[in-house]
């Protein structure tokens, strides 16, 4: 067997071990289709148990923005808190959900890395297209980093400067920044086994 014709190891088949233990995970790049998969899970998991809490663990280099708003929108449909967790790297649309997790439940392991920037994409076409693109591209840099100034209690123009150029976050820069509440130091605090009252989420100061 090639090295191309080897499985993942991240199956389909841990991935629902996973998903029974209400544990949903993004490991490599956000995309259209993976992004799907997690907001319909997380509207799944939260209609089968509105009370206990989900864990969204991340591993990514980023991705499909599209996708990312869709998840943080179902994240503050659902009536479950969602507890999240960098692992090794959450970068742009990674750094996005982890941030937006429950407050006070946002997590990092003591060597993960964040990275936030604005990313980029390519423009071409008549003026009047490339015009049109430039509002779109405008409209949605200023509303993920509205977002993430709402999410981190960072000054929008702080957001907008800091991300301008790649921004490294170790895990306790990023605490400090406001992308995560805590930094793991026990199992405990990131297997998603409690539950809350519904409507009574904690506050940004509260322990998880």
């Amino acid at each position: 067997m090639t090295n191309n014709d080897k499985p993942p190891l991240f199956d389909h088949r841990l991935r629902e071990r996973f998903f029974s233990q209400r544990v949903l995970v993004l490991d490599g790049v956000l995309d259209d289709d993976n992004g799907t998969v997690l907001a319909t899970q997380l509207l799944s998991l939260a209609s089968e148990d509105p009370r206990k809490d989900v864990a969204l663990w991340i591993h990514s280099p980023g991705g499909s923005v599209p996708a990312m708003l869709a998840i943080r929108d179902v994240m503050r449909l659902v009536p479950c808190d969602v507890a999240t967790l960098a692992l090794g790297l959450a970068c742009s649309a990674g750094q996005f959900l982890l941030s937006a997790g429950t407050p006070g439940k946002r997590f990092a392991l003591p060597h993960a890395r964040v990275l936030m920037h604005q990313g980029s994409a390519g423009i071409s076409g008549s003026a009047v297209e490339v015009e049109v693109q430039a509002d779109d591209l405008r409209h949605t840099r200023d509303t993920v980093l509205g977002i993430i100034a709402a999410d981190t209690g960072q000054p929008v123009e702080r957001i907008f400067t800091d991300s301008l150029h790649d921004r490294w976050f170790t895990a306790e820069q990023a605490r400090e920044y406001g992308f995560i509440d805590h930094i793991v130091t026990d199992l405990a605090q990131v297997v998603p086994v409690r539950t809350h009252e519904v409507g009574l989420r904690p506050t940004a100061g509260s322990h998880a």
